[in-house]
């Protein structure tokens, strides 16, 4: 497929599913049909004169991928090889390695690794360029082909040369391949704080996570005092799993809206009566590498005041991907075509979720110095219409000094994960706070 379209061992985006129909051709103009003349004579003349024989079936497979690669980085067409892979990503078990990657000057590039799976237990990061794979340089292919040479039998091990900003020099990384089996929902009680840790958006993800809130609620014996929602290295997945993952806190309101190309186009879903929650206070946790379904739920949350955002900036990818089913075999069309807005009507393309409270990852000896890797930063990718204020895209991993441990003494006061640290401890001064202002005043 196209080099800058990105294709993810995990499912990046928001999607919605529309049934396959007859599609109604718009009327071609005369200035068209020229173009297609030019298309046509430039295919003859390559099927003829080309130094090598080339079918038919290639050439236009080229000229399709070409011309969806020409309009944003998510539009793409899906032969039943990658018709197949979606569908088995939004069901939540696939094979690879647990990577959502893309191409950048002919290398591939790490958006990010999903948590859980052996990328992400051998160390990669957003950011890392990978050049070898086997020990054999690959620059200048497709991501097809580098997908194609990570991925393998399970069991077997796949060895990946790293080159990562801020060190010296690359270097290997042997992991081995499984089948990725990535429960939606994770959860954990710790200090009467429900974790969530929502990994992806699949078909169970809203249902799993009201099934981890009811197990939470049994094991304490009550609410807990309130709930971590972890969106963190979160790609997104499809967008009616974000709406029903936000109704479960939200009582009334818009959730989010989708717009297409006409004004008429326009696409609202609401929450409805009641918060699973039961109002106990929420911190969504997120980063660079949370997008599209995970950006929709944490700024529905943070536009209706219901949740504190914490973290790092999010992705930017605020555009909906639809599929469409084609007519020759199991093959379709991943077309971009909307954007989505939050309850107050802004746009995360570009700019992304902005954390109402900045915290640094200082868990990690590379957070100042790993580059981010964002929707802004891939060619061709859609203009917010609205623009991006300067300040809002901005270098990552500054100094702050508000937070000025080491990723070494942090590890000597057995803190392994900072940021949930931190939001385990701004849970515990609000959860007071907030059982107090609900109790009856005296009389």
């Amino acid at each position: 497929m196209a080099n800058n379209l990105i294709r993810s061992l995990a499912l990046v985006g928001a999607v919605a599913f529309i049934p396959a129909t007859t599609a109604s051709l718009a009327q071609v103009d005369v200035n068209a049909y020229r173009e297609i003349d030019q298309f046509m004579s430039v295919l003859e003349r390559v099927k003829a004169e080309y130094v090598d024989q080339v079918d038919d079936a290639t050439l236009i497979r080229g000229a399709i991928d070409g011309m969806l690669n020409s309009l944003d980085p998510h539009s793409s067409y899906l032969d039943e090889r990658g018709f197949q892979s979606l569908m088995t990503t939004t069901d939540g078990n696939y094979g690879g390695l647990g990577l959502t990657v893309t191409m950048e000057d002919g290398a591939v590039k790490v958006i990010a690794a999903s948590r859980e799976t052996p990328a992400d237990r051998a160390g990669i990061k957003s950011g890392d360029f990978i050049t070898h794979i086997d020990g054999k340089l690959f620059y200048g292919g497709t991501l097809d082909e580098a997908v194609d040479r990570m991925r393998g039998e399970p069991g077997t091990s796949v060895r990946i040369t790293v080159v990562r900003p801020g060190r010296d020099r690359p270097f290997d990384v042997n992991i081995t391949r499984a089948i990725i089996d990535i429960p939606a929902v994770r959860s954990e009680v710790r200090d009467r704080v429900g974790i969530l840790t929502v990994t992806t958006f699949n078909r169970n993800t809203t249902e799993a996570t009201q099934a981890a809130m009811a197990d939470i609620e049994r094991q304490l014996g009550g609410p807990p005092t309130g709930y971590i929602l972890d969106l963190r290295s979160n790609p997104g997945g499809l967008l009616d799993q974000a709406v029903g993952l936000s109704d479960l806190f939200l009582d009334r309101g818009e959730v989010v809206s989708q717009r297409g190309r006409r004004r008429t186009d326009i696409e609202r879903y609401y929450a409805r009566p009641g918060d699973a929650a039961k109002g106990v206070p929420i911190i969504v946790l997120v980063d660079a590498g949370s997008a599209s379904a995970a950006e929709i739920v944490a700024a529905a949350l943070q536009d209706h005041r219901r949740a504190l955002v914490m973290g790092e900036r999010t992705f930017g990818k605020g555009s909906v991907q639809t599929l469409i089913p084609l007519g020759r075999g199991a093959t379709a069309l991943r077309l971009t075509t909307a954007r989505y807005y939050t309850p107050s009507g802004r746009s995360v393309q570009e700019g992304g979720v902005t954390p109402d409270i900045e915290v640094p990852q200082l868990s990690d000896p590379d957070f100042t110095s790993r580059t981010r890797v964002r929707e802004a930063d891939l060619r061709r990718h859609l203009v917010n219409e609205a623009g991006v204020e300067d300040d809002v895209i901005q270098e990552d991993g500054r100094p702050d000094p508000r937070f000025a441990a080491t990723a070494e003494e942090l590890e000597q006061r057995g803190i392994e994960d900072f940021q949930l640290h931190y939001a385990l401890q701004t849970i515990s001064r609000l959860g007071p706070v907030r059982t107090a202002a609900a109790r009856p005043a005296d009389r």
